[in-house]
């Protein structure tokens, strides 16, 4: 009774009022031109003038990936909760060294809003991605780091309490390919939206980016659009889009799709996926118009990639105006756990 679909429910109509501000695109949530509610005050200045509000310096957001107990970079696309359809896990990295180092690492980068994301519902992982949230704790907008995967109504409040800035939610929300707003509300009642993450990572159907879920390997039946970003930033303090088809394969970035989220999301915004040299940062920065942050994973040297760690940091602390940090004596600890890398690192 609570779900409905983006483009198509009976659901939505409790959100709609007579109001005559501003009409929805006959398409959306499959009704003719219901206007949109009054949830929050005056919607259609908000449109005009959220931009205003978005940062536009572009800040690149760190991660730490969990599987099984251990911090992995793997190809997002390959990632299954089974093998019943025969496929394999497709792994770019896996080290014994722990979360909570990373962790420490960007804490002492200050490096803020960087996410743990728990890849499986193993037993292992939620302990292991408390262990980076207790070393890089988030207090009010002063850093620490966000969490997702497997987040859900009786467990997100943990999470907080054990020091995430943040929890990031996708799957939860999303019922037989709709979306439920009931159980988003829940969250919101829960956490509170300055505490919430959605996580409307995609992947192209039909010239379309389309909403994925459970692990990725499901389409919703909703897809991402100016409407939908508007709708759902009155429920999140921040959106977390992965472009799956590119995520983890270093072959290079969805670059519409950072457009498209660049020129219609009226909160701050983060992309994933595909980046492999700085050149990509540069494209993302031009493409989101500087409102659209970056994370970048498997490239980086600190996960056996070529993409230096410290570039990455210079190119942020250069666009936040802050501090180049070019030594990479902090990185030491990470450089002796990987292969041999050339003798590029002490």
């Amino acid at each position: 009774m609570g779900t409905c679909s983006l483009h198509g429910s009976s659901s939505i109509l409790e959100l709609i009022s007579t109001s005559n501000d501003r009409n929805f695109k006959s398409s959306f949530y499959g009704f003719p031109r219901y206007p949109f509610a009054r949830a929050t005050p005056s919607l259609s200045f908000r449109i005009r003038s959220c931009h205003f509000s978005v940062r536009c310096a572009v800040s690149f957001r760190p991660c730490i990936d969990i599987r099984k107990g251990k911090v992995k970079r793997i190809v997002g696309s390959t990632l299954r909760d089974s093998k019943e359809d025969g496929s394999t896990l497709v792994t770019n990295f896996e080290l014994d060294l722990s979360a909570a180092e990373y962790a420490k690492l960007y804490k002492k980068d200050g490096l803020k809003g960087g996410h743990v994301i728990m890849l499986a519902a193993d037993p292992l992982s939620k302990p292991a991605a408390i262990e980076p949230l207790r070393a890089y704790p988030g207090l009010e907008n002063l850093g620490g780091l966000q969490v997702g995967g497997g987040i859900n109504l009786d467990n997100c409040l943990s999470y907080i309490e054990e020091g995430a800035s943040h929890v990031i939610v996708t799957s939860y929300v999303f019922n037989n390919r709709q979306m439920d707003l009931q159980r988003l509300k829940g969250l919101v009642n829960i956490v509170g939206k300055r505490r919430l993450v959605l996580d409307l990572s995609c992947r192209k159907k039909e010239d379309k980016y389309a909403i994925v879920t459970d692990r990725w390997q499901k389409f919703s039946d909703v897809d991402l659009d100016e409407e939908v970003l508007h709708f759902l930033a009155n429920y999140t303090d921040e959106f977390l889009v992965h472009g799956v088809d590119v995520e983890g394969k270093k072959l290079g970035i969805e670059k519409d799709l950072v457009a498209l989220l660049g020129e219609h999301s009226p909160i701050p915004v983060t992309y994933a996926g595909g980046v492999t040299v700085m050149d990509d940062l540069e494209t993302i920065k031009a493409a989101g118009k500087g409102h659209v942050d970056v994370t970048v994973g498997s490239a980086l040297d600190i996960f056996g990639g070529n993409l230096a760690f410290d570039d990455v940091i210079a190119w942020h602390d250069n666009n936040r105006r802050g501090i180049n940090h070019t030594s990479s004596a902090r990185l030491e600890p990470f450089f002796r756990e990987l292969p041999d890398l050339g003798g590029r690192y002490p």
